[in-house]
């Protein structure tokens, strides 16, 4: 149904188009890179036929399918982000197509011997004799979130083209920053006017999200003292042997790599320190509530026990709150996620529900009013050299969300 070359030309288009955020920036977009495909977007969204196309101060995308139904359904949304993460290079990226993929070993780049196996991503094997969308092997590939991207577009272009599919009103927006967590923090939800909305910004072929991490983020700074070594016993105060301390006093098997489904943990993601000074980035996670609010106690009482132990205040934290589980948004409008799961098994999808171990901006989208799912758009490996995405994903999220606007409007006929 969804044409496979022109859906993988667009989104070959899209990844080479470097649109990296950046966490340390106060700007929005925090990066000016980011209007390149953001403009771009904004042509063709027009280009297609759409109505209301618009691009605000802060590159908020929004454009409106009208409705070609005569009875009164609900304004739905679909919502993708077009940057991607500072975690890895998203400069010069080279994709790779791999046609009828054979099972085996994939050479991303031979000549740095960087290789994606199925026997280390088990989640390849799935995809014998589907198209592969690779890197590389230099550059991650931007299928998050440009896949879901192309696939509103395809969607919104192919409703267009065949009006015999009644649909309601559908509203679009494409955000920046969601990558450095501030992706809805602009989004003007009155403007955007949807009842409920979905991202399209999950993973493998099925997946549908409506719950996801409780996040805070922890900055722990010690203070040290630092005297000449050959003078310095009982003087001397070693930053880092403190932060040892706080960081041996955690959990150790509650971090993310011992951690699944909807087990939390601390995650200590940066550490930069002398005998002066020493700072922890941390960030918490966790999908209940109560055991959300006991981590952070946790770490505050931490700082305190150490304090008293050094007899000093060498040591202080500040804890953030970033976005808080949807689930509690969307229970009471389950009918929307009912929706997206039959509109995947009416087109031979089979849903995978389960939660999020991470964030999206469906979750602050939510709290702010707008109830926002997250539905699959394809892509694995995420934030890395390894990442991938299977073409015929994309096909299939493509039409669940044709589906998805036809069930709607059938359902309040």
């Amino acid at each position: 149904m969804i044409n496979k070359e022109r859906l993988t030309n667009k989104f070959i288009s899209y990844v080479k188009i470097d649109t990296q955020s950046d966490p340390h920036s106060d700007s929005t977009p925090s990066t000016e890179k980011q209007w390149n495909l953001a403009n771009k977007l904004v042509d063709e969204l027009k280009a297609i036929g759409l109505q209301d196309v618009s691009i605000d101060e802060n590159a908020y995308v929004m454009a409106t399918l009208p409705a070609n139904v005569p009875h009164d359904v609900p304004v739905i949304g679909f919502v993708s982000h077009f940057d991607t993460t500072p975690d890895f290079s998203g400069t010069n990226v080279n994709p790779q197509i791999i046609e009828n993929y054979d099972g085996k070993d994939i050479i991303l780049n031979k000549e740095k011997n960087i290789i994606l196996s199925p026997d280390y991503f088990e989640d390849l094997e799935q995809y014998k004799g589907q198209t592969l969308i690779t890197t590389d092997g230099t550059t991650l590939l931007g299928a998050d979130d440009k896949a879901g991207i192309t696939e509103i577009i395809m969607a919104m272009e192919y409703l267009v083209d065949n009006p015999e599919i009644p649909h309601g009103k559908i509203r679009i927006c494409f955000t920046p920053d969601e990558e450095i967590g501030k992706g809805a923090h602009k989004f003007d939800v009155e403007k955007f006017g949807a009842k409920w909305a979905y991202t399209m910004d999950g993973s493998q072929i099925g997946e549908l999200e409506y719950e996801n991490f409780n996040a805070a983020q922890a900055i722990v700074r010690v203070e040290g003292k630092s005297v000449h070594p050959g003078y310095a016993k009982d003087k001397m105060v070693n930053s880092m042997y403190i932060a040892q301390d706080f960081i041996n006093s955690l959990p150790r098997l509650e971090t993310p790599e011992h951690t699944e489904g909807r087990q939390g943990f601390f995650h200590l993601s940066n550490i930069k320190g002398d005998v002066e000074e020493t700072v922890m980035e941390y960030i918490i996670r966790d999908h209940d509530k109560t055991h959300f609010e006991a981590r952070k106690q946790m770490m505050q009482d931490l700082v305190s026990d150490i304090c008293s132990q050094y007899g000093r205040n060498c040591i202080s934290i500040e804890i953030k709150d970033q976005y808080f589980n949807m689930r509690e948004k969307v229970e009471p409008v389950m009918h929307i996620v009912d929706l997206a799961e039959k509109a995947m098994e009416e087109v031979d999808v089979k849903p995978i529900i389960k939660p999020i171990r991470g964030g999206t901006d469906g979750a602050q989208l939510s709290f702010m009013g707008l109830p926002c799912p997250n539905i699959f758009a394809g892509g694995h490996n995420f934030h890395g050299k390894y990442e991938y995405v299977p073409v015929e994903s994309m096909q299939k999220a493509t039409e669940v969300i044709i589906k998805l606007a036809e069930l709607t409007a059938k359902k309040y006929e």
